[in-house]
């Protein structure tokens, strides 16, 4: 039997969000909202929603409730300084408008981390991230550039003064930095990559995949790059055999193609 009332809400949070609830697991989606919004004194789903549209504090709560967050701004915090202080200065020596990519972007707190980093070294106006991901509704999530405090946890406080918008427990990421990141929806492992990139990020994300992918997906980001561009990749993801992607290793989990 369909739920009419659950239904609504999917096409209500849609048109509000972006974000496509029915493509999750309808009944577990639906259990961990039920456990919320009974706990905020809702009986239904339509009222739940109405709540939503009047209160941003529960809208957070349901963002938050309904993706699995596993991204942070910042994380590995040493890795971004090095980014900051070697690796994007070399690059900006050569060229002041860089290609940048962030694939497998999540709900996008990598993509504007990067978007940060430059705009202390180059004008925001010349700044351009191109964001992918494989999912819709992360996609959606981060564009809208809500984060729990949580997300933050690495972020110096300047620059959370500087790029964010505190509202509660939540951070806004504002206007001008989402501007620059492009978000778009991509499969990393059928889809065509483009190319001349100066920089491509994509950490914490091939762990997932097997050694056969893995070794496949190294060719295709090397192949994207520009000659002396870098690659920079999560901390449980050194390559090893660097030589045989046409890579070098520059800094602890950063390459360069030769």
């Amino acid at each position: 039997m369909v739920d009419q009332d659950y239904e609504l809400f999917i096409k209500n949070i849609k048109k509000k969000s972006g974000i496509d609830l029915s493509l999750y697991k309808e009944a577990q989606m639906k259990r961990r909202l039920i456990s919320l919004y009974e706990k905020r004194g809702f009986s239904t789903f339509s009222e739940f929603f109405e709540g939503i549209s009047k209160q941003n504090e529960l809208y957070f709560e349901f963002l938050d409730r309904m993706t699995i967050n596993v991204s942070e701004f910042y994380r590995n915090y040493k890795r971004w300084q090095v980014l900051e202080e070697k690796i994007l200065p070399r690059l900006l020596e050569k060229n002041s408008n860089l290609k940048v990519w962030s694939a497998a972007c999540s709900t996008g707190e990598e993509p504007y981390t990067i978007a940060m980093i430059l705009s202390k070294l180059i004008p925001l106006s010349k700044v351009k991230v191109l964001a992918t991901d494989i999912d819709e509704n992360v996609i959606a999530r981060a564009k809208l550039g809500i984060y729990p405090e949580r997300s933050l946890n690495e972020v110096p406080d300047d620059i959370k003064r500087k790029h964010f918008k505190q509202e509660g427990t939540n951070y806004i990421v504002n206007e001008d930095i989402k501007k620059t990141v492009q978000f778009k929806k991509q499969n990393l492992l059928s889809d065509s990559f483009d190319s001349n990139f100066d920089l491509i990020v994509c950490r914490n994300v091939l762990i997932y995949f097997t050694e056969e992918a893995k070794e496949g997906l190294y060719m295709k980001f090397s192949n994207a790059l520009k000659p002396q561009g870098v690659f920079f990749v999560g901390s449980t993801e050194q390559i090893f055999n660097a030589d045989r992607f046409n890579l070098t290793s520059v800094d602890t989990f950063f390459y360069q193609k030769k």
